[in-house]
């Protein structure tokens, strides 16, 4: 490791970053510094600005993914160098808004019962009962499973932040299952890793990928899918039977309520709140009484 990457290191335990934004910054430094074949402390912002152009128009990454490395190379600049940021210079790529992808209940039902093994099974349950990452899911403890409360404590879970989820009974019914087959009775963690689920570290979160990418070719979904599909389903599914924003905004561990708003855009039963204008014309008003006079 190079001094610039373990003085940066330093840097981002000392502020207690995450694992896996520790790996993303130095990753991304890397990136940066092989990019131009020099030390990234022999770059600055002409560099910085040529790099992000890169990223978009070459690597075709989509702008969350270049905001993370601009702000990894913003976080070198300033903790690690000590060097100021002109922001005017090197602005960070501004956001486009996305809608998620949802799936009804009944494609759900499909995806949970098409895969590909028992072990299989029982993520998928587990990402759409909980809503948790894919990340918090590889690192549920069997300790968290608490079966007097019926809540799942998500330890360090984004930003490091612990919270509570509800736990299905169903969902309790699955995980006593799976823990039941498992070959070699895990003592710590609830998704062992290993080819036959008997190691003594958890699965990666590839597992999760390949969970719902052959569950979802053995069900015929042809939506674009993934782990945190489940988790935009969880949460759309609930403010559908009438869960509060405030609520799945604590259920998800978001930060800031607007981050927990966009359902709102998905729900069905918000969508169809109001009826189209459309409809209200004396066109359509007239052929509908038509209809009904037949």
């Amino acid at each position: 490791m190079s001094p610039n990457s373990k003085i940066t290191l330093e840097e981002l335990e000392r502020r207690n970053y995450s694992e896996t934004t520790t790996r993303a910054y130095l990753h991304a430094i890397e990136d940066f510094a092989c990019y131009f074949n020099r030390p990234p402390d022999q770059l600055g912002p002409e560099e910085i600005r040529e790099f992000a152009a890169h990223m978009f128009h070459e690597r075709k990454l989509a702008d969350n993914t270049v905001g993370q490395r601009v702000a990894a190379l913003r976080f070198f600049f300033t903790k690690t160098l000590k060097r100021s940021w002109n922001i005017a210079e090197t602005p960070y790529p501004k956001k486009r808004i996305q809608l998620p992808v949802i799936l009804s209940q009944d494609e759900v039902a499909r995806l949970i019962e098409a895969a590909s093994s028992p072990f299989h099974h029982t993520i998928l349950m587990t990402l759409y009962g909980t809503g948790v990452r894919r990340a918090e899911l590889t690192h549920l403890k069997i300790a968290d499973i608490d079966s007097q409360r019926m809540v799942i404590h998500v330890q360090e879970g984004k930003g490091r932040k612990d919270r509570d989820v509800m736990l299905s009974p169903n969902l309790l019914i699955a995980l006593r299952e799976h823990y039941r087959s498992l070959r070699r009775k895990p003592e710590t963690w609830l998704f062992p890793g290993g080819k036959w689920h008997t190691a003594d570290y958890p699965i990666s979160t590839k597992v999760a990928w390949y969970a719902c990418r052959e569950a979802a070719q053995r069900a015929g979904i042809q939506k674009p899918l993934h782990p945190h599909t489940l988790r935009h389903c969880f949460a759309t599914h609930l403010l559908e039977a009438g869960t509060d924003l405030r609520t799945i905004q604590m259920l998800l561990g978001h930060n800031d309520l607007k981050e927990t708003t966009v359902y709102l855009h998905v729900s069905q039963q918000h969508l169809h709140a109001a009826a189209s204008p459309l409809d209200a014309l004396a066109t359509f008003r007239n052929r509908s009484q038509a209809c009904e006079a037949k």
